[in-house]
């Protein structure tokens, strides 16, 4: 039987140490502690993948808390039925002790375990819904304060107009213009489009 841990940061520059010494206090040898730094919305992730092709019958994996091993509530429940039922993986989650397969193998038991990892999986997913409805609420609130998103926008050289009459009469090639506005060719059309509009 081989002892594994999985840990989880969403972002490059999230620090997974405090994960990484959970493990070492269970003794997990360095070499089988898979980390990766990449969203929980998935299980597309590196780390993740080598872990569970090392996986086999009867090895033991450690996971700090149950919003490590994802957020979203279908893909939890079906990664944790792969590892326990089709690999026959015991999983212990860290922080909740009422997670380890390798207790309270009965009926109840059973059913106990379930009903909690049903109740941990709907609320990481409720947390990231939760999150991603602060961030477009927050950004619909900046919006209405007259905020931009996005790259600034370059304003129109005063001789626009003049320019324009250069480059349709020939007296400019495609690539003057363009310098001369300062602009890529996809917003020197829309910029003509919306002078022409205005005429």
């Amino acid at each position: 039987m081989e002892i594994y841990g999985y840990c989880r940061v969403s972002t490059a520059d999230q620090n997974s140490c405090r994960q990484i010494l959970a493990m070492d206090k269970l003794n997990i040898p360095p070499s089988n502690i898979f980390t990766d730094k990449q969203s929980g919305k998935d299980f597309d992730r590196p780390a993740y993948k080598r872990l569970v092709s090392k996986l086999n019958a009867g090895d033991l994996l450690h996971i700090s808390s149950i919003d490590r091993l994802g957020r979203s509530y279908s893909e939890i429940q079906n990664q944790w039925r792969i590892l326990t039922k089709e690999k026959g993986v015991d999983i212990a989650v860290v922080d909740m002790p009422l997670l380890d397969t390798r207790l309270h193998k009965d009926l109840m038991g059973t059913f106990i375990s379930d009903l909690v990892l049903q109740i941990l999986s709907f609320v990481s997913q409720a947390e990231i819904d939760n999150i991603r409805q602060r961030q477009k609420d927050g950004i619909a609130a900046a919006k209405a304060r007259g905020v931009r998103f996005g790259q600034p926008i370059k304003p129109t050289p005063a001789n626009f107009v003049e320019l324009v009459k250069q480059w349709e009469t020939k007296q400019l090639h495609r690539d003057e213009i363009l310098k001369k506005c300062q602009m890529s060719e996809s917003t020197f059309y829309r910029r003509r489009a919306e002078i022409q509009r205005k005429r």
